[in-house]
């Protein structure tokens, strides 16, 4: 029987990567032994009741968990990460619940002995038991990505992780404290996604976007970026879009750019439609549904209003 994958029916329908990029700015890392990862994400199967209550709490309050993974991580001495912060912790297992009820209690965390986190991280979903395209093109992935990165002496700290959302655009990752979302990541683009990153500079083939944008912006902002890209401009820009989230289907957004000595504005005409597409793989049984999803269909030089 020939196996269907949510990943590639949703290349073939042309389900555009750009606008799913969203992802919680505030987040804990905590590394847990990946045969024990259940399918919730901040859940595994050795893990005592008083953390998994701990840890359930922290999205209420703004904070995403996702579990990680390394094969040289001890099992029972777990690497915490705190973004935005910056900082990484180094906790036994049996310590756990009191550092996060010090972090919920906005404690200073400095007796817990903080590392600053100078290498950005590189999260890989291979959470297999959440989908089976992360575990079948994210595994994979990981593996070329930690490869590369020693090779090329990259500054990265590459992880597998728990699920990242968007199982049908696997391989996905994410590059904290960036923020940046990528998915359909083949072999060809490990490299150069890595070295456009270490230059601070998001890799246009397989970016979903800003996570800190709404899918309409994250739309603008990365036509934007290929509009500029193909007049051989490398630069940084601002989504000025200050319009409700409406039912419309057309909406003009205003993008301010920057490179070098040259700066100028854009706007970019996103319109928004309905696409019939399997979100997971546990989907392909009951049929696809409808999903709003938004595409560039206009880029031209403007000038900004006056206000």
């Amino acid at each position: 029987m020939n196996q269907r994958f949510c990943a590639v029916e949703s290349r073939a329908i042309d389900d555009p990567l750009v606008g799913s990029g969203a992802h919680l700015e505030r987040n804990l890392l905590l590394s847990w032994p990946r045969p024990k990862w259940q399918r919730n994400l901040r859940q595994a199967s050795d893990m005592p009741e008083a953390l998994l209550a701990a840890l359930h709490a922290l999205p209420d309050e703004g904070r995403r968990v996702n579990l990680i993974h390394r094969r040289e991580q001890p099992e029972r001495h777990h690497r915490v990460f705190l973004m935005p912060e910056r900082q990484a912790f180094d906790v036994p297992r049996e310590a756990l619940v009191d550092f996060i009820a010090a972090l919920r209690r906005g404690d200073d965390l400095t007796a817990w002995r903080p590392e600053p986190v100078d290498r950005s991280l590189v999260l890989c979903c291979t959470h297999g038991k959440k989908d089976k395209c992360c575990a079948k093109f994210g595994f994979a992935t990981y593996k070329a990505m930690a490869e590369a990165v020693r090779h090329h002496d990259l500054p990265f700290d590459v992880w597998e992780s728990t699920h990242l959302g968007g199982c049908r655009l696997a391989a996905s990752a994410l590059v904290l404290p960036q923020l940046r979302k990528y998915g359909r990541i083949g072999d060809d683009d490990i490299l150069p996604l890595l070295e456009s990153e270490a230059r601070g500079r998001p890799y246009l083939p397989c970016y979903r976007g800003d996570s800190r944008l709404t899918p309409r912006r994250q739309c603008a902002q990365v036509a934007a970026l290929e509009w500029l890209a193909a007049q051989g401009l490398e630069a940084d820009v601002e989504v000025v879009d200050d319009a409700e989230e409406t039912d419309a289907p057309h909406h003009e957004v205003a993008v301010k750019w920057q490179a070098a000595h040259r700066q100028g504005w854009l706007t970019v005409t996103c319109h928004a439609l309905e696409l019939l597409r399997y979100d997971t793989c546990s989907d392909l049984a009951d049929g696809p549904s409808p999903s709003r999803v938004w595409r560039a269909v206009e880029v031209r030089e403007s000038t900004p209003t006056p206000a």
